[in-house]
């Protein structure tokens, strides 16, 4: 049995039922618990995160401002998930995929709210000053030490998580549009990604979420005016795409030809799977940099934390999969099932590339390619801190420097291995970094609610007052 079968074969497992319960049931506890807050204080979320609403103040301790620890966790978070991970999830699992996306991201919401406010409450000065956070924190200094294990677990995961899902995949789906939209080789790709990557990772945490703040707003910007513009010429097909949506979210796929169809279970697995991958909601990343935000109250960071799951699977997927959808491109078959005609196998990068190109010539290919090159590198950027607190937390600070050196010969090595594999291996990686932080949630949910009734019945209004008169 080659690596490949085996890494199906655990994924199977950890993305079965059971862990499908734990995620969704984690999500909707939340919910009840915080009476759907992601939907109650979304616009106040965005006001915290984009106006001079949630600017923090000298006084408030921490090391970056609110805004540039969510383009970080964006930067992490936005990524080839959200252009190769949609198109995966459609080509396995069909167009009802994206609509277990947009549930585990709504549900996700609240999760990842959760996550970024115990990171907050529970967050440590690490030996150089910086704040640390991450649900291995939380569950050492929320649960008590007799949960060291989870934390213990939680960290290795990360670690070795921060070298597959936000370093290999993208380093390797980057390298995949080099070659096909520029002729570059993947060995050119590999050595440039790595030096490129070294110049920032070993600035530091300032010089990451600097970089952060300035390409995450126009790269996103970018893409999703090249999604809105292929949606405007297929205007009146926008309406049709979201019923086939609703449709094979709660139907199978027929078998075409050679296609063996795609029953509802796939549909759910691999939204599910993707979703997570493209928003990270309860793999607890967002808690890995919301500790270093400068704010006098956990639940305002928090808040801020919320919006990026919205941003990410609401806004960004969701454009990458009603294109598909639109174009016909979700169709593995080559036309048999969608009615319109395009080359049959191609998959992540290169298959939402095709469909931009079919609307926008040339023009849509570059699209992708760039944002493919920019969110893929800001994500290898991004993820590279959550692998350094997690490392941190198991060896200290003295071995930062070897973590970093692995860490850049895996962007390398990602460049010129196997798609196939890779995406397995960050599967896995995902689901056992997911298991031990929401087991700690649902522990911690009680100091969530807590912590959340008495911002809004003690310090709600004072801060709201506070910043009318600022601007």
């Amino acid at each position: 049995m080659d690596i490949l079968a085996i890494l199906d074969r655990i994924n199977s497992v950890l993305w079965g039922t059971p862990s499908l319960i734990l995620l969704f049931g984690t999500g909707l506890l939340l919910t009840v618990m915080l009476r759907g807050l992601q939907f109650r204080r979304l616009l106040y979320a965005f006001k915290l995160a984009f106006t001079k609403e949630g600017k923090s103040s000298s006084k408030d301790e921490g090391d970056v401002s609110n805004f540039k620890a969510l383009m970080t966790a964006l930067a992490g978070t936005i990524g080839n998930g959200n252009i190769a991970g949609v198109a995966t999830a459609i080509t396995l699992g069909g167009p009802g995929a994206i609509f277990w996306m947009w549930i585990v991201g709504l549900l996700g919401m609240a999760t990842k709210y959760a996550e970024a406010l115990l990171a907050m409450k529970y967050r440590v000065k690490n030996e150089s000053g910086e704040y640390s956070s991450g649900p291995m924190y939380y569950v050492e200094r929320g649960l008590g030490r007799k949960f060291k294990w989870l934390a213990i677990a939680f960290a290795v995961f990360g670690a070795f998580a921060a070298l597959g899902i936000g370093n290999s995949v993208q380093s390797n789906t980057i390298a995949g549009v080099m070659e096909t939209s520029f002729g570059v080789s993947n060995i050119v790709t590999a050595i440039v990604l790595s030096g490129l990557a070294a110049l920032i990772i070993f600035g530091g945490l300032q010089r990451i979420s600097a970089v952060a703040g300035f390409f995450v707003p126009i790269m996103a910007v970018f893409y999703i005016f090249g999604s809105l513009l292929i949606l405007i010429i297929n205007f009146d097909q926008i309406i049709p795409a979201f019923q086939t949506i609703f449709y094979y979210a709660f139907n199978p796929v027929a078998a075409t030809g050679g296609f063996v169809g795609v029953v509802v279970a796939e549909a759910i697995r691999n939204g599910v799977a993707r979703g997570i991958f493209s928003n990270e909601a309860g793999l607890g990343t967002a808690a890995l940099i919301a500790g270093n935000a400068k704010t006098d109250h956990p639940v305002k960071q928090a808040l801020v934390a919320m919006t990026g799951t919205f941003i990410v699977t609401i806004i960004v997927c969701t454009m990458t999969g009603l294109v598909l959808v639109i174009t016909g491109f979700w169709d593995p078959t080559g036309g048999q099932l969608s009615g319109v005609t395009h080359e049959a196998g191609l998959d992540g990068g290169a298959l939402t590339s095709a469909a931009f190109a079919s609307v926008l010539g040339s023009i849509g290919e570059y699209i992708v390619a760039f944002s493919v090159i920019f969110f893929g590198f800001s994500t290898i950027v991004g993820w590279y801190v959550y692998g350094e607190k997690c490392f941190e937390y198991l060896a200290g600070r003295k071995g930062i420097s070897g973590y970093r050196t692995v860490y850049i010969a895996a962007c390398g090595i990602g460049a010129v291995a196997n798609l196939t594999t890779i995406w397995a291996f960050a599967d896995m990686a995902n689901a056992l970094m997911m298991i031990p932080n929401l087991i700690a949630l649902i522990l911690l949910s009680r100091v969530v609610v807590r912590e959340t009734n008495d911002y809004f019945e003690n310090h709600f209004n004072v801060a709201r007052s506070a910043a009318r008169k600022a601007s």
